[in-house]
């Protein structure tokens, strides 16, 4: 027989919460991270198979946000003009009540990709997306997935 998962568990990201450092972000609406894998070809006998092993990552991710404050205009110009890099850390933590659990991903050495200096447009509720890379990251809470589907 099949499994079928309880609706209510799928998390609702209305229930997140981000921080940069140590002040958290109540004007994000969305913030989405991926590791990607840099892979080199293995050259090998016996089988007509391309083989890969993994010899990099590549941190990526950005952050949407209502535009309430120059938060990333302060944190991130003031650097760019002396020279300097701005690295910091974002925590995610998804905490939906009707899920099971909760999931908090700590991404370290962060670095922004662009500062946005002006974008407005009349009649226009302003949002700023926020590019970023980062170099490691911690799981520091987890749901396992057999205690999701029972």
């Amino acid at each position: 027989m099949s499994k079928v998962i309880k609706p209510e568990r799928v998390f609702n990201g209305s229930w997140s919460s981000l921080w940069i450092d140590d002040e958290e972000m109540a004007e994000a609406t969305a913030v989405e991270a991926k590791l990607s894998l840099e892979k080199t070809e293995v050259n090998q006998t016996g089988t007509l198979a391309k083989g890969y092993k993994v010899t990099g990552t590549d941190g990526k991710g950005s952050i949407k946000m209502n535009k309430i404050s120059s938060f990333f205009i302060k944190k991130i110009a003031g650097n760019i003009q002396e020279g300097k890099t701005t690295v910091c850390q974002i925590r995610s933590k998804i905490a939906d009540p009707d899920a099971v659990g909760a999931e908090d991903i700590l991404l370290t050495g962060v670095t922004f990709d662009e500062v946005e200096l002006i974008n407005w447009e009349a009649k226009k509720l302003l949002e700023e997306n926020i590019p970023f890379s980062f170099t490691g990251f911690e799981v520091l809470e987890s749901v396992d997935h057999s205690t999701a589907i029972a």
